[in-house]
């Protein structure tokens, strides 16, 4: 009895083992085929760098939504003021959504055309705002050069906009303040001596600090910071007051004392800086202020109200098919409400 379960046991494990390794073979076949029928995938960001391929549905990217990063799709869907009519809807399948403005609006333009309504629907009194995900220099300079009437900001538009200055103190997230131990209080940047001419900064007890590598932002300034070195700070008579961690320099694995220095720069954007003086004059303030009230609402009726808050299908034509069919759905229903009035 006991060779018959050693047996019957042998058997079972020689059958798993044929089992996962047809299961490899399997996925190593699916995985090269995959390689041999489609070329590698590039990202839509600011640099063109190949992102990670998907075997299920390579059409589909990384989403970062409200709850957490999901491999999917984005809609986009541009939208009438008047009457919340969807002119256009799109789905795509990338992390960024600005390389869609020009496709969608050219869509737009012809459509327009095909109809007989318009033969250049951006030459009459239409204004066109889109959110900061459409913001580049790309956009913009397709913009500019076609006289568009646009407003579209950039991430920092409302840092510019003194209304905004309290913003976050007065509708931020209530959170329970943490005991947290008080930080101790140092030596500003203002007390050191730094030379932007010569790139020299100098602390308060008269050492010359390193200059670490720069840092550079999309707002246009570059940030200069000095590193001071570990026996520099060891021993001086200034550490206490320069030194959040004063016993940081004590071990070879701290640091230094670290300060930096904005400094502006011609970001070379020109057709950036050109919206930018756009949205942050009173017109533009105003006129934009508006786009919360015409797409937003057309966005929760369709994943609230209808119920798509996830596409359920796979492949971009499938799922651009599924968003336009919400779309028009949605469409349908302003006409049978709201026909009479609109016409």
């Amino acid at each position: 009895k006991h060779d018959k379960q050693n047996t019957e046991a042998s058997e079972h494990r020689k059958q798993r083992t044929e089992q996962t390794i047809n299961t490899l073979e399997k996925n190593f076949e699916k995985i090269d085929q995959f390689l041999k029928t489609n070329s590698p995938r590039q990202g839509q960001g600011k640099q063109k760098k190949e992102v990670k391929s998907n075997i299920t549905d390579n059409e589909s990217a990384k989403m970062t939504t409200s709850k957490g990063t999901i491999q999917g799709y984005n809609g986009v869907a541009t939208v009438d003021k008047k009457h919340q009519i969807i002119i256009d809807g799109t789905a795509f399948g990338a992390g960024q959504e600005h390389h869609t403005l020009t496709p969608v609006m050219e869509t737009v333009l012809q459509r327009y055309r095909r109809l007989g309504i318009s033969e250049d629907i951006y030459a009459e009194q239409v204004v066109v705002t889109a959110d900061t995900g459409f913001a580049n220099e790309a956009n913009m300079n397709m913009l500019h050069r076609h006289d568009i009437n646009a407003y579209i900001p950039d991430n920092k538009f409302r840092s510019r906009d003194p209304k905004f200055a309290d913003q976050k103190e007065t509708y931020g997230k209530r959170k329970r303040p943490k005991s947290v131990k008080a930080r101790a209080v140092v030596f500003p940047n203002t007390e050191f001596e730094y030379d932007p001419i010569k790139r020299t900064c100098i602390c308060p007890a008269g050492e010359s600090l390193r200059n670490v590598p720069d840092r550079l932002f999309d707002d246009g300034l570059k940030l200069i910071g000095f590193q001071a070195r570990l026996n520099q700070c060891r021993g001086c008579k200034l550490i206490e007051k320069c030194l959040e961690n004063p016993k940081s320099p004590l071990d070879r694995k701290g640091h230094g004392r670290f300060v930096s220095f904005t400094e502006e720069k011609a970001t070379g954007k020109p057709c950036t800086e050109w919206m930018k003086r756009r949205v942050d004059s009173p017109e533009g303030k105003q006129i934009y202020s508006h786009r919360m009230s015409v797409v937003e609402p057309v966005f929760g009726n369709i994943g609230t109200n209808k119920g798509l808050n996830r596409f359920s299908l796979r492949g971009q034509e499938k799922v651009d098919g599924q968003w336009k069919l919400f779309c028009m759905v949605h469409n349908i229903e302003k006409w049978f409400k709201y026909g009479a009035l609109a016409v």
